[in-house]
Order: structure tokens, then C-alpha cells, then sequence
């Protein structure tokens, strides 16, 4: 049987996992260097931009046809914008106001506001109590990386915290999305569509606002928009497609809660960051809203063990 139940996670899946985990961390690094010298939206652009001609390198080398169908590649569009185009011009602006860890451990919300999102849009995944618990769990661990005292105040560090609340709620759209409008599509075209998607928005909305890109910019600043592009986008489609075909969609949603301390971990040792207790404690909570999400862990924990091991010497 070939369901993603059926689907467990060997070493290589284990291995990749952890590699897509570092490079979505590594996101929040390079975008802070590149905001050094770019605006949240132009390092957007570049993003998608330089990602979807990678993607259709790797789609021509695979032999991978693109669909033609005006309603897909409206599709898309819609896609590009709840995926790409919003969600990463809302974190990186909400990272000109506050640490790329705190951007990081926000945006791990996205795991249950998208079961949450999903429950009450689509009609084979029902909104049940455990998916509830979690969502509870989840904004419990947010307000709690906010700061209760901060979440009647407003300033530019809590909007940079809610920018990037809006992004996770934008991933979970899209996901909804993508299982309603691009199901059955070849992954990789999914995933070069929607950049391409994601692309045609930010263009005309980059020069409007900023003019056109110089393209005359740092060598630390091309370094980090190649790592944020190639890296952290190219490759890992091309990993989670693989990981998704190896271990199932459930394996993969750990993904979510590996990413927080590679960036937390990152921004320590490369840009000197230091998060307070709390945050941490808020990470740990949204964690356990996660597990209560997935429950998996908790089907575990409640099944009862076989005679032998039940049985006390």
C-alpha cells in the first residue's frame, strides 16, 4: 500500500529532511543580508525570479512539459500570490523589525493554522477536536513568543511579528489552493508555475515602488539572494518533492519544527542574535501544538503495549 500513512522515514529520508530543514532555516540569514541593501519586495523579486529559471533549467533537463491550460497557469497565478509573493515580502519586512530566529519561530505556526485553515475549507479534511487543541496550543505558544505584555501595544516590532502571522496564514491559503486547483499536476511544473506566478506580480509592483532593479549590489548581497534563490527555494522544492514521494506528507510536516533552531542557530553564530526565555518557551509550545496536530505521537502513546511488555519482573 502506497498511502502516506503506509510511509515511514528511513536514514535518506531522515538526511534530507534535516538538509530541507537547514536550508529553509538558512532563509532568514540570507534575507538579512540581503535587506541590507534591498527592499523586502525587490528581495522577493529576485527570489522567485532567479528560483524559476532554475526550476525550468531542471524541468527541461528532466523532460518535464509545462501545462498549457489558461486556467492552470491562472491557477498559478493565485498560487504565486498565497505562496510566494505575499508570504515572503511579509516576512522579510517583518525581519527589518525583528530577529531572523523570532521571523523563524513565528512562521512555525504555519503548521497549525494550515490544519486549522484546511479543516474548515475543505471537505475531506473534517476540523476535529485534536486539529482545535493544536491551533489553541499553537497561538498559546505565539502570544507567549510575543509577549503577554506586548500584545495590546503596537509598534514596529509587534507589526514585524504580525507580518509574518500573516505570512504563515497566506502559506496555509495556499495550501488549500494547490490541493483544490493543482492537484495532479507534475510537482516541479506546480512549483515553476507558481514562481513564474509569483514573478509576473512582483514585477510591476517592484518598479512602481522602488524603480527598476540596478542589479549593482554587494558581493555578500548577490551571494546571499543566489543562496535565498537556488538554495533555499530551487533545491528545496526539489527535496521536499523527493521527501514527500518517500515518506508521505505526515513525515514531512517535522520539517516544520526542525526549521526554528537551524535559524535560531544561525542567526546566533553568524549575525550574533540573542532571543529571550520566553521566545524559546513560546517555540516549545507551538511544538506541542504541532504534535497535538498531527497525533501521530499521541496515537502512539495511547495504544496499549503488548502482553510482554506490559508484563512487570
Amino acid at each position: 500500500m502506497d498511502t502516506a500513512s503506509s510511509l515511514r522515514i528511513d536514514r535518506r529520508s531522515g538526511l534530507l529532511l534535516l538538509t530541507l530543514a537547514a536550508l529553509w532555516g538558512s532563509t532568514f540569514l540570507f534575507a538579512e543580508i540581503a535587506l541590507t541593501e534591498l527592499s523586502p519586495m525587490q528581495v522577493t523579486l529576485h527570489r522567485v525570479v532567479i528560483a524559476a529559471v532554475a526550476l525550468w533549467l531542471v524541468l527541461r533537463l528532466r523532460g518535464v512539459k509545462l501545462p498549457r491550460a489558461p486556467r492552470l497557469w491562472g491557477a498559478y497565478l493565485v498560487m504565486g500570490a498565497l505562496n510566494n509573493a505575499l508570504p515572503f515580502t511579509l516576512i522579510f519586512w517583518g525581519q527589518t523589525h525583528i530577529e531572523s530566529g523570532l521571523a523563524a519561530i513565528l512562521n512555525a505556526s504555519t503548521g497549525v493554522l494550515g490544519a486549522v485553515v484546511a479543516g474548515l475549507l475543505l471537505r475531506d479534511e473534517r476540523l476535529s477536536w485534536r486539529k482545535v487543541a493544536g491551533a489553541g496550543l499553537g497561538l498559546a505558544g505565539v502570544a507567549v513568543v510575543i509577549g503577554p505584555d506586548r500584545l495590546t501595544t503596537l509598534d514596529p516590532r509587534n507589526l514585524g511579528q504580525g507580518a509574518v502571522l500573516l505570512a504563515a496564514l497566506s502559506y496555509s491559503l495556499a495550501s488549500v489552493w494547490g490541493k483544490l486547483r493543482l492537484a495532479g499536476q507534475p510537482p516541479l511544473a506546480n512549483a515553476f508555475g507558481m514562481l513564474a506566478g509569483a514573478a509576473v506580480i512582483m514585477l510591476p509592483l517592484v518598479i512602481w515602488q522602488d524603480g527598476l532593479p540596478t542589479l549593482d549590489y554587494a558581493p555578500r548581497v548577490w551571494a546571499a539572494l543566489l543562496g535565498l534563490s537556488l538554495l533555499a527555494t530551487a533545491l528545496a522544492f526539489i527535496l521536499y518533492f523527493a521527501i514527500l514521494s518517500r515518506a508521505g506528507a505526515a513525515n514531512l510536516m517535522l520539517v516544520t519544527l526542525l526549521i526554528p533552531p537551524f535559524a535560531i542557530v544561525i542567526g546566533r553564530v553568524v549575525l550574533g542574535e540573542q532571543l529571550p526565555p520566553g521566545v524559546y518557551l513560546g517555540l516549545g509550545i507551538i511544538a506541542a501544538g504541532l504534535v497535538v496536530t498531527d497525533g501521530r505521537l499521541l496515537g502512539r502513546l495511547r495504544r496499549k503495549p503488548p502482553a510482554d511488555e506490559a508484563q512487570v519482573p
